[in-house]
């Protein structure tokens, strides 16, 4: 059963004695198990086979049982896995305290058994027994020693990898260390070949190297120290390794030859070195010692040098050694006071941070947080933006195209997106990696940025009903979050916290909105695939993206429509090659066509058309932009409109007409006439614009409008024609020309004039066979009738259909006799009685 893995690598505190940082561990344990007990919970139910059907019987017992399992974890410093240890366990890392000593150990003991024993002695062999078996010990430890991945940083559990990993770096060479090659060399005869095999225990070596580097960056113990005693350490071990290989050189000559060798022929002052095996051991290594350090020192005194050419071979590459590591040894020295190691500005950097949350008492949850940032930040060397520092954008684009088009392309908020959308997505993304336990984004708060999953999983957590934390759902890779508060401009709605270490990129509120408005298609698809996601979080905010959605048309119909207004056409074509729809109006009903044709722009109208916009759409007003473009003079326009198949179709066309008529603009009446504007269309009041005209006395205009075929025998509602309309006005011109227009239409219609113009616009009427004063209890349905052309033949229709007998007449709602149709109104109501009931 899987279980989470419970850090605490609290080894940075100044001054904190061992009671409060047990202290500290505890409660860090604490907040850890607090902060990741609903992810847990769901891992441990997915390896139940437990489903969302689960009763809250079921979970309550699986939280106890977190609870009870998260204390055992902390007390025993288990980790996830049966049988696993983590590196941070406590008697783990008291075993890498007593490993390191047997390390120190062999390091140091392996070149002087080397070159100074041909078999040891008992008490060394069975002091060397005891570390083989303590290095054989830690190799078994090694199988189920949990690490940390060096790609993604989580610490790995699994047994199968743990050993594979093992089998596949050092356990072959560690393995082999642990031979016994003492009793080895004895059993194939003392061979030398067997000896050599002795220096595959200097990789144990590694052990001391990783102390020292931890050394480095614990802040209580001096940088300086620790880089000084690390250079002595250094260069006393390569001295001491030349030491013993000098006086191998001389021990594996033949016993006759011995004389010829640098220690065999050694005399200083009166003593002699002639037989050497004899001298004590300690005097033997002291002497090598002298002669290695002085050849590294390259100071030379004479007094110890190369006898034979082994020695000369050796000493030559043992000086050119030297050479290499003085350089490191100075170069060290001169960065300690120069103060520019990685190392040391990490130490600096934590060590100004912890003074920050000391004088600000920040909670342990938040001062663990910082410092594993930090710690993250130095071991993984995850932040790339300072390598990258100094490269072109257009390479620093590239690299970012190639590390990061991958998972982006993946995302579903971004499916059917275009590749350049994406490639300018990926170019502001931001690299960023979270811990364990730490809380992204919490409800309530304005969110400014958008993350999206590479590694890792997070938990949306919300409230439920009870007021207890439930998981909302998982965030795994190729997952976004924070979109919904950016895109909606709503305060986040869930908390966002890790479960295990993620590594995220991050794109800012400002970068993603500026790319969104130059590809209007992508951000009408982005939101779409937001209504489109599943999860009950989504249904709860479907009418908080459906308004952005609206607004979003609405600003972008704005945004064309301005482009057409002011002429802008790079601007239009940008931005309905970015998926702005060319028919889409704003809050007026006005489309571009119509703010093209209202300014005159030709090239804007022209690329318009070629787009497949509707050509006769027409605004709230009625206004099409054909009449746009004929209202504002602007011919060019209106005549390649025309050409395009556009008509003038003008809603009461009668009233605007006679509206224009009114304000006296000739020019406009002869655009609307020549454009095929009915002149005998009727306003309110079924007047004609003739009417109008003959009214105020325009002659030019009723000479304009009967040109165009204006009838002079239309009446109004009240049965005046424009030529009595004329008279009334008293222009005496103007009655000539409309006298002269009724004789040429009457030539034209003999005899028929008036009922052709009655026919062109009849008028209706009611008959009601009583008398207008009559009673209610008297009074009997009505008729309606078409008015004829005589009141006569209105009589005979009326008593036809109404059976009436005897001489009638007609009679208005006054009791007043009518003798002319031309008296009757359109609509009006009509008694019909006999001339007896009138008596």
């Amino acid at each position: 059963m899987s279980r989470r893995v419970v850090e605490d690598e609290d080894v940075d505190e100044v001054g904190d004695d061992e009671e409060e940082e047990n202290e500290y561990e505890v409660q860090d344990l604490r907040d850890r198990i607090k902060s990741s007990r609903g992810s847990r919970f769901n891992l441990i139910s997915n390896d139940l086979g437990l489903d969302g059907s689960s009763t809250s019987t079921t979970r309550r017992r699986m939280r106890n049982y977190l609870s009870r399992e998260s204390v055992i974890t902390g007390v025993k410093g288990l980790s996830k896995g049966i049988g696993v240890i983590h590196p941070d366990n406590r008697w783990y890392r008291v075993w890498t305290k007593v490993i390191l000593v047997w390390a120190i150990y062999s390091s140091f003991f392996t070149p002087f058994e080397f070159g100074f024993f041909r078999g040891l002695e008992e008490r060394l062999f069975i002091l060397d027994i005891v570390g083989q078996v303590a290095f054989l010990v830690d190799i078994i430890l090694h199988f189920f020693l949990a690490y940390r991945d060096s790609q993604t940083y989580r610490m790995v559990h699994k047994r199968n990898l743990i050993a594979l990993r093992y089998l596949k770096s050092s356990f072959i060479v560690d393995l082999l260390g642990c031979m016994p090659w003492d009793n080895i060399y004895k059993a194939c005869g003392r061979r030398e070949e067997v000896r050599y095999l002795l220096w595959i225990r200097l990789s144990r070596v590694r052990k001391v190297t990783k102390f020292f580097r931890d050394l480095e960056k614990d802040i209580r113990i001096s940088y300086e120290f620790t880089r000084i005693a690390k250079l002595l350490v250094v260069e006393l071990y390569c001295t001491h390794t030349a030491a013993c290989i000098f006086y191998y050189l001389a021990t594996t000559l033949p016993p006759v030859e011995e004389g010829y060798t640098w220690i065999g022929s050694l005399k200083l002052g009166d003593y002699s070195y002639s037989n050497f095996r004899d001298i004590d051991l300690w005097k033997r290594y002291t002497t090598s010692l002298y002669f290695a350090i002085v050849t590294m020192a390259t100071v030379g005194y004479g007094d110890i040098h190369a006898v034979n050419l082994r020695e000369m071979i050796f000493i030559m590459a043992y000086v050119s050694f030297d050479m290499v590591l003085g350089a490191y040894l100075i170069g060290n020295m001169t960065a300690l006071i120069v103060k520019g190691s990685k190392t040391e500005k990490f130490r600096d950097k934590m060590t100004d941070l912890i003074k920050y949350m000391n004088r600000n008492r920040l909670g342990k949850d938040i001062r663990n947080q910082i410092k594993g940032h930090l710690r993250l930040q130095y071991e993984s060397s995850y932040t790339e933006a300072a390598v990258l520092q100094d490269i072109p954008a257009s390479i620093r684009a590239k690299i970012s195209q190639t590390l990061y088009f991958p998972n982006i392309v993946n995302v579903p908020l971004f499916k059917g997106c275009s590749t350049e959308f994406i490639n300018q997505i990926v170019t502001k993304l931001h690299e960023e990696f979270f811990l364990p336990g730490e809380v992204i984004m919490e409800p309530g708060n304005v969110v400014d940025q958008v993350y999206f999953v590479c590694h890792g999983v997070l938990e949306e957590v919300g409230l439920g009903e009870d007021g207890s934390e439930e998981t909302v759902s998982l965030l795994q890779p190729n997952s976004s979050f924070g979109q919904v508060s950016i895109l909606c401009n709503i305060p986040q709605p869930y908390t966002v916290r890790v479960c295990e270490l993620c590594r995220l990129l991050r794109l800012d509120k400002q970068s993603f909105t500026s790319i969104l408005d130059i590809y209007f298609y992508d951000g009408r698809k982005i939101l779409n695939n937001l209504l489109e996601g599943k999860g009950p979080h989504i249904k709860q905010l479907e009418s908080d993206i459906t308004f952005h959605i609206g607004k979003q048309e609405a600003e972008l119909a704005l945004k064309v429509n301005s482009a057409a207004y002011h002429g802008d056409l790079h601007q239009l074509k940008c931005l309905i090659r970015a998926g702005a729809d060319p028919n889409k109006t704003d809050y007026d009903g006005r489309s571009p066509l119509h703010l093209a044709a209202l300014r005159g722009h030709e090239d804007i109208t022209l690329f318009l058309i070629q787009e497949g916009v509707d050509i006769n759409i027409n605004d709230n007003f009625g206004n099409t932009p054909l009449l746009e473009a004929i209202k504002n003079g602007h011919d060019r326009v209106s005549s390649l409109l025309i050409k395009e198949g556009a008509s003038l179709k003008i809603e009461n066309a009668g009233s605007f007409l006679c509206s224009a008529i009114a304000k006296g603009d000739s020019d406009f009446l002869k655009k609307l006439l020549s454009n095929g504007i009915d002149p005998n269309s009727k306003g309110y009041d079924q007047r004609t614009p003739l009417h109008i005209a003959a009214s105020e006395g325009l002659y030019l205009m009723a000479k304009l409008l009967l040109e165009a075929g204006a009838n002079v025998f239309s009446k109004d509602r009240w049965g005046n024609t424009p030529l009595d309309e004329g008279r009334m006005c008293g222009n005496k011109n103007l009655i000539r020309l409309l006298e002269e227009a009724k004789d040429a239409q009457l030539s034209e219609f003999p005899y028929r004039a008036q009922e052709i113009a009655d026919k062109m616009h009849p008028k209706k009427c009611t008959v009601f066979p009583f008398h207008p004063w009559d009673s209610k209890e008297h009074r009997k349905p009505g008729i309606v009738l078409w008015v004829p052309a005589t009141i006569e033949k209105l009589i005979n229709t009326a008593s036809e259909k109404l059976e009436f007998e005897g001489g009638m007449c007609i009679l208005s709602e006054d009791a007043g006799k009518i003798l002319d149709v031309g008296l009757i109104n359109d609509g009006q109501k009509l008694y019909l009685v006999t001339e007896t009931h009138l008596k």
